[in-house]
């Protein structure tokens, strides 16, 4: 029995895992829109006659939160609560077989690029003529951009290509019609996202065109901020480093996931690139583009990961001193070619290991942001928490990385999505706080 009345045609959009998943729901929800429907994210009013979940099945932990989700939608519409429930992503792309038999609540699962055929389902058309076009359910000053799908890269534990497929880019001319319109609805940043993004172009230019693409995107009326998310390290394009120095619209910012510093490991998990390249490739990065923050990922717990081979990660950290790291435990993928190894590392050794990891960037953090007192930063301000304005200066993500804190008085005047000069006066290990100049 329904315990309330569902509005006909409106869709709740829940969005799970990282944030190409976040990209994918607001392309989704702008078709639905164009469709007549009425389209709320995570709405929490409980209302909406159908509801889809755009699922993550990355990791362990985010395939569990997944389930969980999709379980407990599943039984709102046991109560009513829910008429139609659609499930698309990542974890439906994989597993659409086994969750169709386990969770029959669900109306129907689609996969990672299924979207025509998820608006077929509802009775929409897919309307080629809004490609680019989004809902943004980040602050309105800010938008990822996901450049590519896809991966070709044969890393050993990543199961992505198994879910998003081979790599294909998006042609540079729809990048910048699409950047146009975000500008002209008042995006300042654009944050580049694509499980690769050095492969740009390779497939329909024959060469890696990412430098090119940045720099038209850099001559888009309105944006401020270009910033990089995503590089693999072996093959990396030297070209974008004159870019990234050269043009004041890039931030000196570059998310490279290294995933480990053991030359063995980094072997076994087929990346292409041993520690001593590594290192000299992070060493030219920083020596082409003085000041750049450099952002990584780190894996902990692979199969075969010894005592020394964690300690050579270690150093290996302690020696880079990265601007920004975060670490995951090893999650054993099925289909992956690392499947085939014992996953050896017990999980207790891995959460160890990773706290070790985090303990140490923490300090390394600390010592990095106490250099910044006294000095003076652009800073887009993104929220307001408690008696703070919250941004973030071009060395920073949004919800990854550190933020800046602005004490709000009577003499403060500060509009989110604006940015401001800040003179930082204290810091702390992953926060900066400030004063506004002038």
């Amino acid at each position: 029995m329904k315990t309330k009345t569902l509005k006909k045609n409106k869709v709740n959009v829940i969005t799970l895992g990282c944030m190409k998943n976040t990209f994918d729901s607001e392309v989704m929800m702008a078709q639905l829109k164009a469709n007549k429907f009425d389209v709320e994210h995570e709405s929490s009013q409980e209302d909406s006659e159908i509801v889809i979940i755009n699922t993550c099945g990355f990791i362990d932990n985010a395939k569990e939160e997944s389930i969980e989700t999709i379980l407990s939608f599943a039984e709102a519409k046991k109560e009513g609560k829910v008429d139609k429930l659609y499930v698309t992503g990542c974890l439906s792309q994989r597993y659409s077989d086994d969750l169709e038999t386990e969770i029959p609540e669900v109306d129907a699962f689609f996969g990672t690029r299924d979207l025509p055929k998820l608006l077929k389902t509802l009775k929409a058309d897919y309307k080629k003529e809004l490609v680019g076009e989004r809902l943004l359910t980040t602050p309105t000053h800010y938008a990822y951009f996901k450049i590519a799908e896809g991966c070709d890269r044969p890393c050993s534990f990543c199961a992505i290509p198994l879910m998003r497929g081979k790599h294909i880019s998006t042609p540079m001319d729809e990048l910048v019609e699409s950047a146009k319109s975000l500008a002209a609805k008042g995006v300042k940043e654009l944050l580049l996202i694509a499980q690769d993004l050095t492969y740009y172009g390779i497939d329909i230019y024959k060469k890696r065109n990412l430098a090119e693409l940045i720099t038209k995107l850099s001559e888009v009326e309105g944006l401020e901020w270009i910033r990089l998310h995503y590089a693999y390290p072996s093959g990396f394009p030297m070209d974008v480093l004159e870019v990234i120095r050269d043009n004041e619209k890039v931030c000196l910012y570059l998310d490279m996931p290294l995933q480990h510093g053991s030359s063995k490991i980094l072997k076994a998990m087929r990346r292409g690139i041993d520690r001593e390249k590594t290192i000299a490739l992070v060493e030219k990065i920083r020596e082409e583009v003085p000041g750049i923050a450099i952002r990584t990922t780190l894996i902990v717990g692979y199969p075969g990961e010894t005592e020394a081979d964690f300690q050579e990660m270690y150093d290996f950290v302690e020696q880079m001193k990265f601007d920004r790291l975060g670490v995951f435990t090893y999650s054993h993928e099925e289909d992956t070619h690392a499947y085939a190894q014992e996953d050896d590392v017990p999980e207790v050794t891995k959460h160890e290991r990773a706290e070790e990891i985090m303990d140490l960037q923490s300090g390394i953090s600390h010592e990095l942001n106490q250099e910044k007192i006294g000095k003076t930063f652009k800073v887009l301000f993104d929220k307001v928490e408690g008696d703070y304005f919250i941004g973030r200066s071009e060395f920073d993500s949004p919800d990854v990385d550190n933020e800046v804190l602005v004490k709000k008085s009577d003499d403060v005047h500060i509009r989110l999505g604006d940015f401001e000069m800040i003179k930082i006066t204290s810091a702390d290990h992953y926060d900066l706080y400030g004063e506004v100049v002038g």
